[in-house]
């Protein structure tokens, strides 16, 4: 079930879920406004034209209060907020309709897990044909929250626990090997 304001209100109150910086207004009815952090972070150039996922990536991270992204460009960011879920929420970002009519695709991957602690961090593509800036501070998406039927028997511990900033992605610590 998705919580609606209220159920949210009390949750932040009663400190089982914790989300800061955090303004009363970017309380939704149904969701929690979240904000654009200022660290932006890109793959670096690298010689080898294949990104292997069996090999760590090298990035590049700035901290700026506005970022340029460029038409066809590819950028990690982060929110402002830094979250902590109870161990009996889930959540899951959604782009905001307003940000997604200029062409600013806002990509998470995947839910954000019950009892994740951290910045989360936003995956952005811009589809326009003309550079969009991007601003620190300026509401991005909305964070969806939602009640488990039971507290999750194991909680998230992963490797992005306690992220701060745009995070690359560390698929490459992933224990899969592909079948030959």
């Amino acid at each position: 079930m998705i919580l609606s304001d209220r159920s949210i209100r009390r949750l932040l109150k009663d400190n089982a879920l914790k989300i800061s910086p955090l303004e009363k207004e970017q309380v939704q009815p149904a969701s929690v406004d979240i904000r654009l952090g200022n660290t932006f972070t890109v793959v670096e150039d690298v010689s080898e034209p294949i990104v292997q996922m069996t090999k760590a990536v090298s990035y590049k991270t700035i901290q700026a209060d506005r970022y340029i992204l460029l038409p066809g460009q590819f950028v990690l960011a982060t929110t402002l907020e830094y979250i902590c879920l109870p161990n009996n929420l889930t959540a899951f970002v959604e782009g905001r309709s307003s940000i997604g009519r200029l062409g600013l695709f806002i990509q998470n991957a995947g839910w954000v897990d019950p009892g994740f602690k951290g910045e989360i961090t936003l995956e952005l593509f811009n589809a326009n044909k003309c550079a969009i800036e991007l601003q620190s501070g300026r509401r991005i998406g909305q964070l969806v929250l939602e009640q488990l039927d039971n507290e999750a028997e194991h909680p998230y511990h992963g490797k992005y626990q306690g992220q701060r900033g745009a995070t690359g992605s560390k698929i490459y610590l992933d224990n899969e090997v592909p079948s030959k």
